[in-house]
């Protein structure tokens, strides 16, 4: 472990805190900053040369700033000779933007893999991307991590019985996500038929399976933004009569009005990693923080030693 070297950018310090710990290293001095004209300025405060260089950064809101403070930083460790150089990358902004799904726009999750790629990294290092495909952007090796080991075990903690849980997907597009939920937590699976009808409204037609009354639902998503296409799974699944509703996701993002429909919702919990951050003020008693930092930290030990990242998931080990 003598040449591994974490470091941070500013979006996420906390996790790359906890992500250190786990690791048992201090992190790297590194000194991120901004010019008076708002350019980024970055200085390594010590000797990286023929080392294997972590560089945690989610790229979050501000996602443009995280974005390039990133692209910067890698840039940095390119010219002061590391080794290898390895993108923490969290959360990844963008990923929403992976198709053309309509005429003259862009796949901006491919521009982005492209520039972090261009910018000198040798590997990413991801959690739950928003679509897997978003892996084969990069011309570089990608892991990529899942959350849902750490989700589930929150819910196993919580002792209920597999005959009162029912997993419900919020959309078709999470029914894939939502059967990894119900094989590990051994329970029915419920979806909505959710019909989208502009960028960022939807509305839920249908719920398909159950049942859910008298049940405890979880509903999963790999992220919530503004919270209304699964604050809007809720209120149909409390319809059907669930006795306990709970929100999972891997990133909150909660932008928007988020938090304002979720001190709304009919919920008991919702459930994020700490792959983003949530600003003191909008903490509520609602929202549990689970951290992602040792499932981090054992992937960035592994791929140091070149051994397996894959076998974290593999339940035949």
């Amino acid at each position: 472990m003598n040449d591994l070297k974490v470091f941070s950018g500013r979006a996420n310090r906390g996790l790359a805190g906890r992500v250190s710990e786990y690791l048992d290293l201090p992190l790297g001095r590194i000194t991120v900053g901004n010019f008076p004209d708002g350019e980024i300025s970055c200085k390594i405060e010590e000797d990286v040369r023929g080392r294997d260089v972590f560089l945690i950064q989610p790229t979050c809101a501000p996602v443009n700033e995280s974005l390039m403070e990133l692209l910067i930083m890698i840039e940095s460790f390119k010219r002061a000779s590391a080794d290898r150089i390895t993108a923490v990358i969290p959360y990844f902004g963008y990923a929403r933007q992976d198709r053309k799904d309509e005429g003259w726009v862009p796949i901006t999750a491919k521009l982005v893999a492209n520039l972090i790629t261009r910018a000198g990294s040798d590997r990413v290092l991801a959690m739950d991307l928003h679509a897997a495909q978003i892996q084969g952007f990069f011309d570089i090796p990608v892991d990529h991590l899942y959350a849902a080991p750490v989700i589930d075990k929150h819910f196993m903690e919580m002792q209920l019985d597999k005959e009162e849980i029912v997993v419900v997907s919020p959309d078709e597009g999470s029914i894939k996500r939502s059967l990894k939920h119900v094989a590990a937590l051994d329970c029915q699976l419920a979806i909505v038929d959710k019909r989208r009808t502009s960028a960022d409204k939807t509305r839920q037609a249908n719920l398909i399976g159950g049942p859910i009354d008298g049940k405890v639902a979880l509903i999963f998503d790999d992220m919530i933004s503004t919270a209304e296409s699964i604050c809007g799974a809720a209120e149909m699944v409390r319809r059907a009569g669930a006795r306990e509703i709970h929100l999972a996701a891997t990133h909150g993002i909660f932008c928007a009005d988020a938090f304002e429909r979720i001190a709304a919702a009919p919920i008991q919990s919702v459930v994020v990693t700490d792959t983003i951050p949530i600003p003191p003020d909008r903490v509520a008693p609602k929202i549990k923080t689970l951290s992602v930092a040792p499932l981090l930290g054992e992937a960035i030990k592994r791929i140091h030693r070149n051994e397996s990242v894959s076998r974290l998931f593999d339940r035949r080990k």
